[in-house]
């Protein structure tokens, strides 16, 4: 096995990282529609390049070298857990219980802060199933029937989903966001959580109280929302049973379980109903996973070609600070999701470069994971060619850009974070989370 002896940055190495930008951006930019290009194809591509390059290797060794870094245990980790989160959310919403939290939300919402409800239904829904694009799915024609019906902009009501959604796609414990920060700078999706609670839920409580002064009247929708309280208890079981620290992978395969049984007591499917809702799950990560590894493998190569100490001391250059690092990695994984239109891919490629700048200015793990997070998910939710804004718009046939207006929760967050790093908010002692506090 190859060895280096000493680093130099190398920015031909960066290469590759180019190939990816150019297949995936500047064709999506030149044909207008960033999903004709499939993200995992640019990404084999740009891995091919990397093995190609280096003259003074031989293939064997690079490949070597690939799959050491596509077989890194936290890379490995990562898509266990994807796997399981994704078996758990396939169960979970085929057994009902995204309808059933939606109908929940809808049958004890006031009828004078209608659209304040529909964005805490958001956030509920989409921190129980970490997706935000499948909150926007289940969300989004309701919004658009409360337009309507009440006269307001449908970009608001539209805002009021995409708002709610980015809350749990930034905060869920099997969120792909969460298990990628979490997992790439080293600490416990607990304490993740906690420290992004912190920082964000100032927004949600500005963004909710904006919401709510757009006072629709003392409206009622029609209709008659039917669920079931033992369907919710599904998403309640796996959040508080994250929250107290119980082991993810148990929380989820207990999840599934629960949720199976669940199914099969209120007959939404039967046991092999239930087993193919498992493989469905499972195969709708396939994508992500994918990725993931190619990107491990591609980010090895290019770390040992130099260019990863080239990109570390081009940006280490730069900053004078822990709050200059802080504000490189969030800059970092903005950059990326800019570019990549995907939080998760943007948080597993520019991850290892925040947790060795971490590293550097003794950033502790949770706070850099939930800068990479936050920053990441502020960006995704106000990109007008995201998954999310394109789903939201698509549902009621109107431009992503008369959304944008009222993004107010993912504006807020990107100030909220903004403001963490100037003031060193939260402040942690002794490296707990119980002793997270906002300093008076």
């Amino acid at each position: 096995m190859m060895n280096r002896n000493q680093k130099k940055g190398n920015i031909w190495a960066l290469i590759p990282l180019g190939v990816f930008l150019i297949m995936y951006l500047a064709t999506s930019i030149v044909i207008g529609d960033f999903y004709k290009m499939p993200v995992s194809v640019a990404f084999l591509v740009a891995s091919i390049v990397a093995i190609g390059m280096n003259r003074n290797t031989s293939i064997h060794e690079k490949v070597e070298v690939f799959c050491k870094g596509a077989g890194n245990p936290n890379i490995i980790l990562m898509c266990i857990i994807f796997i399981l989160a994704g078996g758990f959310a396939q169960v979970a919403r085929e057994m009902g219980a995204v309808d059933s939290t939606v109908n929940l939300g809808l049958s004890i919402l006031p009828g004078n802060i209608l659209i304040a409800g529909v964005f805490i239904i958001g956030c509920f829904i989409s921190l129980s199933v970490g997706t935000s694009v499948g909150t926007i799915v289940a969300l989004a024609p309701m919004a658009v029937g409360i337009a309507q019906k009440t006269g307001i902009p449908m970009g608001l009501a539209l805002g009021a989903v995409v708002s709610g959604a980015m809350f749990g796609d930034n905060l869920s414990m099997i969120s792909d966001t969460t298990i990628a920060a979490s997992r790439t700078q080293g600490c416990q999706m607990r304490d993740k959580f906690k420290m992004n609670f912190f920082i964000v839920m100032p927004a949600a409580i500005m963004t909710a109280i904006l919401f709510a002064s757009k006072n629709v009247g003392n409206m009622v929708l029609d209709g008659n929302y039917e669920y079931s309280l033992l369907k919710v208890c599904t998403y309640l079981a796996v959040l508080i049973g994250a929250l107290l620290g119980v082991n993810v992978m148990i929380v989820l395969v207990g999840g599934t379980l629960f949720a199976g049984v669940v199914g099969m007591y209120t007959h939404a499917f039967d046991i092999w109903g239930f087993v193919q809702a498992v493989g469905k799950g499972i195969m709708g990560m396939s994508e992500i996973i994918i990725i993931s590894i190619l990107i491990g493998g591609m980010v090895e190569v290019i770390k040992y070609n130099g260019g990863i100490d080239f990109l570390l001391e081009f940006i280490t250059r730069r900053i004078k600070s822990k709050k200059g690092a802080e504000l490189g990695i969030a800059l970092l994984v903005g950059i990326v999701d800019i570019c990549t239109a995907n939080n998760t891919i943007a948080i597993v490629m520019a991850g290892p470069i925040a947790k060795d700048i971490a590293d550097k200015y003794d950033i502790d793990p949770k706070r850099s994971a939930s800068l990479l997070d936050t920053f990441s998910c502020f960006c995704q939710g106000i990109i007008p060619y995201g998954a999310q804004l394109l789903v939201a718009a698509s549902v009621a046939e109107i431009s992503s850009l008369s959304i944008m207006r009222y993004l107010y929760y993912p504006y807020l967050m990107g100030i909220c974070v903004i403001l963490a790093i100037v003031f060193g908010i939260p402040r942690i002692k002794e490296n707990s989370i119980k002793d997270l506090k906002f300093e008076k």
